[in-house]
């Protein structure tokens, strides 16, 4: 199977800190500045591009977001990846835009 972009919608919980909502904005800048394409949505965030790229962020928001004095984590993610094609944000959303 070749290397084809994937969408993963990622959604940050972050416990144990009354300033949820500044972790997650910075999460969301830590997404910004990676270059992957993304939408920023009301309950999670949808990237777009290679699957181990988008992981890799994945995990360095987790822990960013664990030394800047968060107790625990959850971070939930949905992944489409298809065997012979990209996947991309404007499949799903291009009627609606």
């Amino acid at each position: 199977m070749q290397n084809f972009k994937v969408n993963i919608a990622v959604q940050l919980l972050p416990l144990g800190t009354p300033d949820a909502y500044h972790k997650v904005g910075e999460a969301i800048s830590l997404i910004q500045q990676s270059g992957l394409k993304h939408k920023v949505c009301p309950f999670e965030t949808v990237l777009e591009g290679d699957y181990d790229k988008i992981m890799a962020l994945v995990k360095e928001i987790q822990i960013k977001c664990l030394e800047s004095g968060v107790t625990d984590t959850i971070c939930n993610l949905k992944i489409q990846m298809r065997k012979d094609a990209d996947v991309t944000i404007e499949d799903k959303m291009e009627k609606y835009e």
